[in-house]
């Protein structure tokens, strides 16, 4: 009887091992297994493989011993190490924000209850913008779980690297697509990315892009067969463009406008022909000067001599946001000649830190600020978390992934039950910019502020981006 009782022990213990492994395996593993049978997911450096649940560690920068070792512990399967290993991480970094996503992944899968999303950033090409984003969904993620979750299942995210490149991100699409544990996408960022993606996407997975702004995403929805499943956090182009064209114009006076787009940038490009039509909607002039921000040889000293040969008073800077460094250098030779403006891109730190007074009073067409909204919880607990100021692809990319959270509280927990979800004329989010509808074209239903960059002794940079209506102008 005590052999029996013995080997009874012993059999169960075995089971629970082995239960144990094989659950860490499939969590830890299955989208590193996915990848290795499709060689165009690897990123071909350092960073690894392009997909990961928290095995894989895709942000390079700033890596601690500490995160190294909770990161090979997740990939073990072994959760409790990685909770352990992964908050000593954020103690000794509290601002990365996949270090953050993976701990609440940790943290879900050790319970094993979980909901699915994944997130699709520009980590190799864009680091800054990519972080950006991640710090959104890392948010809310972080907040819905510490809550208990959805009806007991916390929210688990997979975070991929794109580049940026349509082609890494059509493949990383079909993977996702592929895993039927995802039930949404936040992303992508850049619109051609995002366009490419959405091909893949379109009645299959729902994609919520927090940074797209590109009117070719509303073309694919309306060409959807089975309803559309692409949607945005961000305004449409159409009232960014408005928005800025109707200040330059009727605020500012400035009526002959030459703007620098980026012809690689469908966004971009987008805001460029949609401000154009709006400026002479508004009783103003476009000069043509021929600027395009991806030209090989870009010389921005004789883009502005051209500009106020022509007669220009303003100039609108629209970069693709990789190119961020080439309207900077166009400020630079600029040197306060031409008023300057710009689409949502250069609404960044780097613009501040390497522009510095050569931005200074330029106004851009935003989705969010953090002033904009009083009393907005989003900002004070985005600062707590972070320890400083978010940008808007922060609050932006936070309302995709809240989004998300609030169609699955709905019930209807399946892909094609959050695609009626968001579809349906009724639908409602609220979130960091405030009350969050969308149109049938899955764009969001709402419109821009202004925004200037002004001086601050409060700043690193020396300045800062204020809201119009406080900039005393």
């Amino acid at each position: 009887m005590q052999y029996q009782k013995e080997t009874k022990i012993l059999t169960i213990s075995l089971i629970l091992t082995v239960g144990i492994v094989i659950f860490g395996y499939k969590s830890g593993q299955k989208l590193t297994n996915l990848m290795a049978n499709n060689p165009q997911l690897s990123s071909g450096n350092t960073q690894g493989d392009r997909i990961s649940l928290g095995e894989t560690i895709l942000v390079n920068n700033d890596i601690n011993n500490e995160k190294k070792t909770g990161v090979k512990a997740f990939g073990n399967g072994n959760f409790a190490a990685a909770i352990t290993q992964l908050e000593a991480s954020i103690k000794v970094n509290r601002n990365n924000p996949e270090t953050l996503i993976y701990l609440n992944n940790a943290k879900a899968l050790s319970i094993g209850k979980t909901w699915e999303i994944a997130v699709s950033v520009p980590i190799g090409s864009n680091l800054n913008v990519a972080q950006e984003i991640l710090r959104g969904v890392a948010q809310a993620q972080d907040e819905l779980n510490r809550t208990g979750g959805i009806n007991g299942r916390r929210l688990v995210v997979a975070i991929a690297n794109d580049d940026n490149n349509p082609e890494i991100a059509k493949n990383i699409a079909a993977e996702f697509v592929k895993d039927t544990d995802i039930l949404a996408v936040v992303g992508h960022n850049a619109s051609d990315v995002s366009a490419a993606a959405a091909q893949i996407y379109q009645d299959k997975l729902v994609m919520i892009s927090p940074t797209s702004f590109a009117k070719s995403l509303s073309e694919i929805a309306t060409q959807a067969s089975q309803g559309n499943y692409i949607f945005r956090t961000v305004p449409s182009v159409d009232f960014v463009a408005n928005t800025l064209s109707d200040y330059m114009i009727k605020t500012a006076h400035k009526s002959k406008v030459a703007i620098c787009s980026d012809s690689q940038a469908v966004d971009n490009m987008s805001f460029s022909n949609e401000v154009t039509t709006a400026i002479y909607s508004d009783g103003g002039k476009s000069i043509n000067i021929s600027c395009d921000f991806s030209e090989r040889n870009f010389n921005p000293r004789a883009v502005v001599d051209r500009a106020i040969k022509a007669g220009a008073d303003s100039l609108i800077l629209a970069p693709h946001v990789d190119r961020i460094n080439k309207a900077i250098e166009l400020a630079q030779a600029n040197k306060g000649q031409l008023a300057l403006f710009s689409s949502p891109t250069l609404y960044t730190s780097q613009t501040l830190e390497y522009g510095q007074a050569n931005v200074m009073n330029m106004v851009l067409a935003v989705p969010w600020h953090p002033a904009a909204i009083s009393r907005n919880y989003f900002t004070t607990n985005a600062a707590n978390l972070w320890g400083g100021q978010v940008n808007w692809r922060t609050a932006t990319a936070y309302d995709a992934t809240q989004v998300i959270i609030t169609g699955l509280k709905q019930g209807n927990i399946s892909r094609s039950g959050l695609q009626k979800v968001f579809s349906n004329p009724e639908f409602t989010a609220n979130g960091a910019t405030g009350k969050i509808e969308f149109l049938p074209t899955g764009d969001r239903n709402g419109a821009a502020i202004l925004i200037k960059v002004q001086p601050s002794i409060q700043s690193l940079n020396g300045y800062e981006f204020v809201p119009l209506s406080q900039s005393g102008l």
